[in-house]
């Protein structure tokens, strides 16, 4: 055990004092089976405290069949809240148990699972009073504040980041909107101060909400992590920034005792990493694996841990180490193979899984001083919404929610091209040296933009602007 349990005696001993109760004398062995699993974590506190108190007599024992008890007990008998219920809850039900006592902070979050009873109390009393039918926990049952959990924060977005706000850059909005109907991971390439942060952060705000299968999902993960503590599910897509100093274990996940990393906090949401060569390139290396399979497996010596890591990537880098190679008025100070070294920073494969790149020029003054309103994030994320609506006609029963996620066999049903887009793509695949892993990101990129223009085939002028947002490539 970990020191958690190990302390768990001090904790169970002083909380049944406090009850008045006294401890049976003689030595006392408490057996957590099976001995070659690790245990960790303070949740075994209330189990261990009703086990010392039913074997001598102070509770009626019939209740305990098919109920599972979790809780961290407090020095004068209270339950703090755990981590992690949504996963208890979920693994109660697989076991085929009908009940779940667990600390009443908790109880919103666990009852979002169907087939089991949640049962939230305060006190080791209150568990003690329920077992003997003294106490109703349906009296403080949480629906009310569950029920508000679900639509909490989705009519009020007066405070939040807006596209109505960027003045300018209907390319740029364009590129982002294509990426988050298609769930694509984006690189955008321009000065300082030319509205690359601006624009990454509200591209969340364009995302449709979670379904309920991927609001179990991400909740789950944050409950993990500590970093959850609303009532109810999560329903807005999350949106992580690490600084370019994050190491790569908290990037993706691991420790003594395994987290969730930054990836996985981004699960069916947004990673937006700026400033991307400023990451150490063994960060950035540890991303290659999770954006091609979706998730993270974390190995030890006697165990792993997978977790869940499919997010959409954005990045944001400058030309060259002064920001200003290629500026249309500042000149570039950088001294000569300067701006190579800068960009070698990054590495070929990871620039190859980069489905959009975006090269982002400074906001003109006429633009900025435009006093037309610019397109709201609700507008586009309607089209975002109806886009995602039709992927998800489309892989109905096949696991996975959106054209970014497409294997190479549905990419051969759903992404074929007639004679005169054919001719396109080789002629780009020729003179831009694409790669294959290209080839099949620039047919996913097209299919989205198909699907915004509710087109049930790709058109040559949805490949051609799918070919667009390769700038790099163009560039190489």
């Amino acid at each position: 055990p970990d020191n958690a349990v190990k302390e768990s005696q001090f904790r169970v001993v002083s909380a049944i004092s406090s009850l008045g109760f006294t401890m049976p004398r003689g030595q006392i062995i408490v057996n957590l089976a099976p001995a070659d699993m690790r245990k960790e974590g303070s949740v075994y506190d209330l189990p261990i405290a009703l086990g010392l108190l039913g074997v001598t007599g102070k509770f009626n024992t019939t209740l305990l069949s098919g109920t599972q008890f979790l809780g961290e007990l407090s020095l004068d008998g209270d339950l703090m809240p755990l981590r992690g219920a949504l996963s208890f809850a979920l693994q109660a039900r697989e076991s085929g148990l009908r009940r779940l006592v667990l600390p009443r902070a908790n109880k919103a979050e666990a009852s979002v699972v169907d087939g089991i009873h949640v049962i939230g109390v305060e006190t080791l009393e209150d568990v003690l009073d329920w077992l003997n039918g003294e106490f109703d926990p349906e009296e403080t049952s949480l629906t009310d504040e569950l029920g508000i959990s679900f639509s909490r924060g989705s009519t009020d977005t007066s405070g939040e980041p807006d596209f109505r706000d960027v003045h300018g850059q209907e390319t740029i909005k364009r590129a982002m909107e294509v990426a988050a109907a298609g769930g694509h991971n984006i690189l955008m390439i321009g000065p300082p101060g030319a509205g690359k942060s601006m624009l990454a952060k509200r591209i969340s705000t364009i995302l449709p909400d979670l379904n309920a299968e991927e609001a179990i999902s991400t909740t789950m993960i944050h409950s993990v992590a500590g970093l959850y503590s609303e009532a109810g599910l999560i329903k807005h897509r999350p949106f992580r920034s690490p600084h370019h100093t994050i190491s790569d274990v908290a990037l993706v996940g691991g420790g003594n005792h395994p987290q969730p990393g930054e990836i996985s906090l981004a699960h069916n949401g947004v990673l937006f990493l700026d400033e991307l060569p400023e990451f150490k390139r063994t960060v950035l290396e540890v991303l290659r694996q999770p954006l091609e399979d979706r998730e993270i497996t974390i190995s030890r010596a006697r165990f792993s841990v997978k977790y869940p890591a499919s997010f959409m990537l954005v990045a944001s880098l400058n030309p060259c180490p002064c920001g200003y190679f290629n500026h249309p008025t500042k000149p570039c100070t950088c001294p000569s193979g300067a701006v190579e070294r800068y960009m070698q920073r990054i590495s070929g494969p990871l620039l190859d899984r980069m489905d959009l790149h975006i090269e982002v020029t400074p906001v003109s003054y006429h633009d900025l001083r435009q006093k037309k309103e610019a397109e709201s994030s609700a507008v586009i994320r309607e089209r975002v919404t109806s886009a995602r609506t039709l992927q998800a006609s489309r892989f109905e029963s096949s696991g996975i929610q959106v054209n970014a996620q497409m294997t190479n066999t549905q990419m051969d049903r759903f992404c074929t091209l007639d004679n005169a887009s054919e001719a396109m793509l080789k002629t780009a695949m020729d003179r831009m040296n694409l790669s294959a892993r290209a080839y099949h990101r620039i047919l996913k990129v097209a299919r989205t933009i198909a699907d915004l223009g509710q087109s049930s085939s790709i058109q040559p002028q949805h490949l051609a602007e799918a070919i667009q947002y390769r700038s790099l490539d163009r560039i190489g």
